[in-house]
Formats: C-alpha cells, structure tokens, sequence
C-alpha cells in the first residue's frame, strides 16, 4: 500500500496515479496523463479535492482479489486527499456487464441485487480507508430515468460504435445473438460518471469502452468536462494462472473467503502467475520484481517458499497475522503432512443424500453446484471419490464418517440415534 507522508507535487501526483494505467495505444494515454495533470492543476488552485470513483456491480455475493487492483487505484487517490466513490452498481446489476464475456449475461431480479450488495461496502474497506470513502448506489440516479431519457442518450451514439466492441464483434461474426438490452449497460456506467460529475473513473482493461468512449463521449455531448479514465493495464489471472479472475469463471479468490481458503487457493497457484501476484497485489515495484524473478530463476528463491510468502502476506491483509498463522497451519496439516484438520461434526439421522447436506451445511452455494462437483470428482467420503450425484449417506448410531468438498472444506458426520 503506499503511503504518502507529505503531499508530492503535481508531476508527482501525476506519475503516482499513471502507474500501472495502459490503455492499448499510446496516444490515448498521453492524453489521459495531460487531462489529469489539468485536472490537478484546476483542482488545486480551486481548493477543491478531484471527485474520483469506481463501480462494483454485485452480481454475486463476494468480491474477490481482482477487485482490489482498482481499489488500491482509489486508496492512492484517497491518500493525496481526493473524494473518492465506491459505487455499488445496485441498477446496473440488473443487466450484468457485457464487456468480458461471450454470451448474455442472466438478469437479475432487484432481490438479488440487494441481498448480494449487502457486504460489499465491508468488503471494500478491507482496503480502502472507512473515513475517507463515500458509499453510493447506482439506483439512486438510474432508477428514476425516464424512457424519453434513454432516448436522448442514446442519440449520442451509432449502432456502429457498440457492434466494434471485441466481444459484440465476435459475437456478430460467431453468429451468436447480441441482445438490445445489453448496449444500456454502457449508457447506464456513462449516466453515472454524469450524475456524480465525475473528475476520474477507475476501472479495468474490460471497461475501456464504458469508460473512454461511452462515459467521456455521454459527458461531452451533454455539456461537461469529460472525465480522465484510469484504465488499469494487467488484469489479476485466477487459479488457473490464465484467464482473468472472475466469479463468473469460478477462478477467483473471494475477500471473505476464510483464511484457510484463501491460503489453499494461494498456495494452489502455478508457479508462473507469482510474479504478476507480487506486482499486482502485493506492489512490488519494477526493481523488486526484477530481483524476485532473478532469484526464482537462479535457484536462490523456490517457487514454493516464494508462494508460501505471498500466502502469508496476502491473507495477513484481509485477516491479520493470526488469520494467516492458522491458514498456513491448515495448509500444513491437511496437504503438507496429510493429516486432517479439526472440523465441526454434524448428526446424520436415518439416510440422507450427499447433495443435500452439501446444500444444508453451506459447503456449496446451491445443489445444482453439489452435483457438478461430485461429477468432477470433487467430492469424498471418508476419502473415496463419491462418485454418483445421487449418492446417500447412511450411518449407525455413533459411528462417523468425513465429507470432504473440494480441498478446504471438511464436515465430520455422526450417526444420530
């Protein structure tokens, strides 16, 4: 995290808050370094903080380590005492983002949203500081729009602009069907940044369009000072060490995950995705990194002690030194020596199926994802792959038995009387 004694100067500022920004073409960025330095410039002689933010659509119920990539963007900011926004997308959700997937996202109902945003404000103070960090929802200003409004906005765009998006394009050429409601969400994220008026806006390589085009062109075309955008260069790779972190991939590393978790899922990274975890996430700036890729590279540094490391640190961030002592116990105990880890007991009575306690003891979100685990092989009883969905447990009195689901989770079942 960096921390700012005495407030830098505005080149200072301006090289502070570029680091880690690309955005594919090296004009845009010098634009975008020119208008932030303007805005500094303005903003200082005005007195006056830059009004900064970055959206979270809470599609689920967890934000997971990719998010913070951008959040540690906003601390920087909130750090050089500007105003910064953590805008829960409680409107946007409702469609889900386009920009980085192959198909349709489902719609969610406003129910979904509200109980899946619930934690999302606890979360993001994992990072940002509490004080300093101002909690909005996107419904307050999307809601109430009329369709009159959408119209106007929409007259600010072509049909051609949305369809040369990469994934709408693919899409188009693949023959797959790109459905009207999907190019709102751009014009909603554009309305945001309006309704805020909004200084910066942070996001990831996948928001390029929403926020360089849509956002900046939606502001321009109603009157206002378009916003710089911050476009964060790397993305966060999940447990495979390829694709990008994402819920919707099943390959993240949730926040609130427990810190037996986030140290398992950690430690169960490729050996190739330690340098961009280190960077990313832990800061190392370009002289660290090179030093820590000479060691891992003349042998002075193994890839499992350079992991454990970053295990201990990252889950020390979310769950303090002791959260990070018993996640590195658990990961000894269970994959280093083999043996199990203290776990609850839970009474079986009379014959129950696996897929339902899987559901009833919270070991899976749903039973849908109980059978898709058991059909991979993620699932054993007392060891034993439990290999047919429908499979039941069935215990005498006193005797027990270990379900285990996926490497992590451990539930010791008795048989009731």
């Amino acid at each position: 995290m960096t921390t700012v004694s005495a407030k830098p100067t505005i080149d200072e500022q301006v090289e502070i808050l570029m680091s880690g920004a690309d955005y594919g073409d090296p004009q845009i960025k010098e634009t975008m370094t020119r208008e932030l330095r303007e805005r500094l410039i303005e903003a200082e002689r005005a007195g006056r903080p830059l009004r900064i933010y970055c959206g979270y659509d809470p599609r689920t119920t967890d934000l997971h380590l990719g998010h913070t990539i951008t959040m540690r963007k906003l601390r920087q900011f909130q750090e050089l005492g500007h105003d910064v926004t953590f805008l829960i997308g409680s409107f946007t959700s409702l469609i889900g983002d386009p920009s980085d997937v192959d198909k349709a996202r489902a719609q969610l109902t406003p129910e979904q949203v509200e109980i899946n945003a619930q934690t999302y404000a606890e979360q993001a103070f994992k990072i940002l500081d509490r004080a300093r960090t101002r909690v909005r929802y996107n419904a307050e200003w999307l809601a109430p729009l009329t369709f009159k409004d959408l119209i106007e906005f929409a007259s600010h765009f072509t049909v051609q602009q949305f369809l040369q998006r990469d994934n709408f394009k693919k899409r188009l050429e693949a023959g797959e069907p790109i459905w009207l409601h999907e190019t709102f969400y751009s014009l909603m994220q554009a309305y945001d940044a309006v309704a805020q008026e909004t200084d910066v806006q942070v996001g990831g390589q996948d928001q390029l369009f929403n926020i360089v085009v849509a956002g900046r062109q939606l502001m321009e075309r109603l009157g206002m000072k378009p916003q710089v955008a911050i476009i964060m260069g790397e993305l966060l790779p999940g447990t495979d060490g390829e694709i990008k972190m994402s819920k919707s991939l099943g390959n993240h590393i949730p926040i609130m995950s427990t810190p037996e978790d986030m140290f398992g899922k950690i430690m169960s990274l490729p050996d190739k995705a330690m340098p961009i975890y280190h960077k990313l996430l832990l800061g190392y700036s370009p002289p660290q990194l090179a030093a820590f890729n000479a060691a891992l590279a003349d042998g002075s540094l193994h890839p499992r002690d350079a992991k454990m490391n970053l295990a201990r640190q990252i889950v020390t961030i979310f769950h303090g030194p002791e959260g990070a002592a018993r996640g590195e116990e658990h990961f000894r105990t269970v994959f280093q020596r083999g043996e199990l880890p203290d776990m609850p007991d839970h009474p079986v009575n009379g014959e129950q199926r696996v897929v339902d306690l899987m559901a009833d003891l919270n070991m899976v979100r749903s039973k849908g994802e109980a059978r898709r685990l058991i059909d991979q092989g993620g699932v054993r009883l007392n060891g034993a792959k439990v290999g047919d969905a429908e499979a039941t447990v069935r215990l005498a009195p006193g005797a027990d038995a270990v379900l285990q689901v996926g490497k992590r989770k451990f539930v010791r079942l008795v048989g009731g009387k």
